[in-house]
């Protein structure tokens, strides 16, 4: 039996889903696939879903089984191999929850980004030294410093998107309670403003702040993170954490309903413009 991963690469996503896709093409059921392989239903749904690796044997028997000719078989299987190689996050999975690297694999492949924060500046936006101190005093149970220096290493790894070749469009809506609860010390804070400065002139980066005195807007109940891929075979996924995991969205409605949100909060939110005059002031002032 294929042996299950933390988190599937979005070229698995797009695997297994065209999987899928060629197998109902081929008016064949997952029982019947099932016999083919001589495996369970069970290990048909987990290839299709992604939860599994897809093997190169069983594809070598489904897709001439579904119609696919040799020339398309030889460029799935290539494709398989490429997607199976491990994701450069699977490096740090001695300190990675397996409820997080899907997290790190989307972020990884995603076109659009849209979050909103009303606790933490967001991870890809922080300095490390912001980092390691809500690691110390923020982590339930005891980080050692050598375990949140591996977390440190990870999240600078994560925010290497941002100026990459093709970075994908990055766009936080900043709750103003994340500047205004202290995080160590001053002078820590003005590098984390300064830190968010620097990243809000990237074209491809835009900060908006949620000001208190506009009073309450659709976000306040919690942090979530709106995925958008180039691929069609992957919907939009909407993150949610929560103390000890998370939740991953992707029916539609669902999604819908927190693009909504987004949206109003967009359009109640200072402009970026407004933001980086309400950074530039913060920065002034520590």
């Amino acid at each position: 039996m294929s042996e299950p991963r933390s988190a599937p690469t979005i070229g698995q996503l797009v695997l297994s889903r065209q999987l899928r896709g060629l197998r109902e093409r081929a008016g064949m059921t997952r029982d019947q696939a099932a016999k083919l392989l001589h495996v369970t239903v069970a290990t048909i749904r987990r290839m299709e879903s992604a939860e599994v690796a897809l093997k190169i044997p069983y594809l070598q028997v489904l897709l001439p089984a579904y119609g696919v000719e040799p020339a398309g078989v030889t460029s799935f299987l290539e494709i398989t191999e490429e997607a199976n190689r491990p994701g450069w996050w699977q490096r740090f999975h001695d300190v990675l929850p397996g409820w997080f690297s899907g997290y790190v694999s989307l972020e990884e492949a995603a076109k659009t980004i849209r979050t909103y924060e009303p606790h933490f500046v967001p991870g890809v936006l922080q300095t490390e030294e912001y980092t390691r101190e809500i690691l110390r005093t923020g982590a339930v149970g005891q980080f050692d410093p050598e375990r949140i220096e591996r977390h440190v290493a990870l999240r600078k790894q994560r925010q290497a998107l941002l100026t990459r070749e093709n970075p994908p469009t990055y766009w936080a809506v900043i709750d103003e309670t994340v500047l205004l609860r202290p995080v160590g010390s001053a002078a820590l804070m003005r590098d984390q403003i300064g830190r968010l400065l620097e990243l809000s002139e990237l074209p491809n980066v835009t900060l908006q702040m949620a000001e208190l005195s506009a009073g309450h807007h659709p976000g306040t109940y919690t942090s979530f993170v709106l995925f958008r891929f180039d691929v069609p075979e992957v919907p939009d996924i909407v993150y949610v954490e929560y103390l000890t995991g998370a939740l991953y969205l992707d029916q539609a409605a669902e999604v819908a309903e927190y693009k909504e949100a987004m949206d109003r909060m967009v359009a109640h939110a200072e402009s970026a413009k407004r933001t980086r005059q309400i950074l530039t002031d913060l920065y002034k002032q520590l």
